[in-house]
């Protein structure tokens, strides 16, 4: 079934109505919506003077709409503000931040409101034709060809949160008044704030007259964190090769052992200065081999679609899990396709788990390999595994295929599958048995309740 086309004047009415609610919510009070709903309730009610008064009440109306709207362009104010982000916020965690207003005036200013305002976050025409909100297929026919849903949907994702009005105190003249606002980040990704507006109302309290102070400044949103029980995943010290780069002074990774003499081919890392200074001759620590945990976070990204909602936990989990391991003592390799095959280290030095979050906040889907195109990743780092966790959107032969081949190598494995689907419709009798591996199926309805059960 073919799903129905949205016209393209859709498109060109979203965008100019968008655009017009945006700059209506700040001028216009609610107060002025109600006057304005019934000015021209009344001038429907008064065309015939001869037959009602009604246009007596609208032309009082419209006197005060006039007088305010003359008093908010005339109104001439001074105002300047910073504002202060941390780097980072989680998706669902609102952040409260400082911003600080300087009143350049002789007067005390009150009544005022504070907006955020974002980068504009209206989709391309391709962008809105060709990117369908996830599940839209369970939508009406008519709700498809209209687009209303996928036009909200595509601006709350590209804006990635909200941000809340702030009602600003009473500023003192030529005086500075630090406030907090409020963002709620709905979506991974990055924030792009641009400016602030100041509102004042007019003496009736209609209309606003703003001013509107740059501030660009962007903020990472990271994806939602979901709360985990302890994992251990079993799994014995391995050797890690490339000497002290991979390993900082933790347990016994590259621990002393000797001194000798300087071959050629030693790295300059290792001479020993002060030895070298004494003897008069070049000098190298010798160090034992590197022995540690080392595990994989195989994320699964490949999909037809350019967003959904599975995808999106899938994401959430792996950043959970990210955050819950611990990898002091360890190593963690944070695998996945994109427009090409990713394998990032952390841990025992190298990274922080903060660099891991900021990874997966930008991760996409892909829709143009196979899933077999992350098999060389995994294969380029199987030797030094101590284990794995496999997070899959779907569950098939390919996927099959790796499990079998780390269960093979003797790598415990735990395999989390992510499905929309009622848990009586997942044939479980294609899963692997083995003691190595464990699988747990998660229904995106219900991730937090079943992750609790690992």
């Amino acid at each position: 079934m073919l799903k129905p086309k949205i016209p393209k004047f859709i498109y060109q009415l979203y965008h100019f109505s968008s655009a017009l609610q945006h700059k209506l919510t700040k001028r216009v009070t609610i107060s002025g919506f109600a006057v304005i709903f019934c000015l021209i309730f009344s001038a429907a009610l008064g065309l015939d003077t001869t037959q009602n008064m009604t246009y007596q009440i609208f032309t009082f109306l419209l006197s005060i709409i006039i007088i305010s709207t003359f008093s908010s362009l005339l109104f001439r104010s001074r105002f300047s503000a910073t504002r202060t982000l941390p780097r980072f916020a989680t998706v669902g965690v609102k952040l409260k931040y400082r911003i600080i207003i300087h009143n350049k005036t002789n007067k005390t200013q009150t009544n005022l409101k504070l907006f955020e305002n974002f980068a504009d976050p209206r989709p391309t025409l391709k962008e809105f034709l060709e990117t369908p909100e996830p599940e839209e297929n369970k939508r009406s026919p008519l709700d498809i060809k209209l687009g209303s849903y996928r036009w909200l949907w595509l601006v709350s994702r590209k804006q990635c949160g909200t941000a809340k009005t702030i009602e600003i105190p009473p500023l003192q003249p030529n005086s500075k008044t630090e406030i907090f606002g409020e963002i709620t980040p709905t979506h991974r990704g990055l924030m792009r704030l641009v400016s602030v507006t100041i509102g004042i109302p007019d003496p009736f309290g209609l209309f606003n007259a703003c001013q509107t102070i740059s501030l660009p400044q962007s903020l990472l949103i990271l994806p939602k964190l979901y709360k985990l029980p302890p994992i251990q995943l079993p799994g014995l010290r391995k050797y890690q090769s490339g000497g002290i780069a991979l390993a900082s002074s933790v347990g016994d990774a590259e621990e002393f052992r000797s001194l000798r003499e300087y071959r050629p081919g030693d790295s300059i890392r290792k001479i020993h200065w002060k030895s070298w200074a004494k003897i008069g001759k070049p000098i190298v620590k010798e160090e034992q081999d590197e022995f540690f945990v080392r595990h994989a976070l195989i994320l699964d990204t490949f999909q037809t679609e350019k967003y959904s909602q599975i995808l999106e936990e899938a994401i959430s989990i792996a950043a959970s899990l990210a955050s819950d391991i611990q990898t002091q003592e360890s190593l963690l390799d944070l695998m996945f396709v994109g427009n090409e095959a990713y394998c990032f280290t952390f841990g025992r030095g190298l990274s922080h788990t903060e660099k891991m979050l900021e990874i997966l906040a930008s991760v996409g889907s892909c829709r143009d390999k196979y899933f077999d195109s992350i098999i060389p990743v995994v294969l380029e780092k199987i030797s030094m595994l101590s284990g794995c966790i496999c997070i899959f959107i779907a569950w098939d032969e390919h996927r099959k295929k790796l499990v079998e081949y780390l269960n093979n190598m003797g790598i415990h494995t735990l395999v989390l599958i992510l499905t929309n689907k009622p848990p009586d419709e997942f044939n479980k009798s294609q899963l692997i048995q083995s003691e190595l591996t464990t699988f747990q199926i998660l229904n995106v309805s219900n991730i937090q309740q079943e992750l609790m059960q690992l």
